[in-house]
């Protein structure tokens, strides 16, 4: 019997793991957000004129971590206003927001309705909001008055006029200005 006691005390000791440093990070605060807002809604103004509204379930600001971001880990909403008061609504299902950067990362079930009837859908897009330019090396979609396509790569300013992309699937419409001319 006295050798089953001793096999089963062996096998404690072995199963046992050292947690000591799971231990400390549970006392480490610096791994925790610095606040935490719910049902968050930020209203931006510039010259008394509203320029976007941002709206969250949850933000967890983490400033005080060495490389600062705040995280919409829930979801947001973003309405931009152009000055005519036009709308842009962007919505995704998580974002980051880096603040030595001034990058947002935007991931999952992206999209981003214009004012025009543009419409942009993927799964994860960046975006620098003081150049005002998106970028993805994901798969898109992009449906307007002239496109309807899908391709994987984008590199857009905020209004689509400047819109580059890699292999593009879908249609375009391409007017024929030789034709125009040779009619007048």
């Amino acid at each position: 019997m006295k050798p089953y006691k001793l096999l089963i005390i062996f096998f404690c000791f072995i199963s046992c793991k050292d947690n000591f440093q799971e231990i400390k990070n549970i006392n480490n605060y610096s791994n925790y957000p610095i606040g935490i807002a719910e049902n968050l809604k930020l209203i931006y103004t510039d010259s008394a004129k509203v320029k976007a509204i941002l709206t969250s379930p949850l933000n967890k600001d983490f400033t005080n971590q060495s490389f600062p971001y705040s995280e919409f880990p829930n979801g947001v909403k973003i309405t931009f206003y152009d000055n005519n008061n036009q709308e842009t609504t962007v919505i995704s299902d998580y974002a980051i927001a880096y603040n030595k950067t001034n990058i947002v990362d935007l991931v999952g079930n992206v999209v981003i309705n214009t004012y025009d009837g543009s419409v942009l859908k993927t799964s994860q897009i960046y975006w620098d909001p003081e150049q005002e330019w998106l970028f993805t090396e994901k798969k898109f979609t992009f449906k307007n008055i002239d496109y309807d396509i899908s391709a994987t790569r984008l590199d857009a300013n905020r209004s689509f006029t400047i819109f580059n992309s890699g292999e593009l699937e879908g249609q375009v419409l391409i007017e024929d200005k030789e034709k125009q001319i040779n009619e007048n």
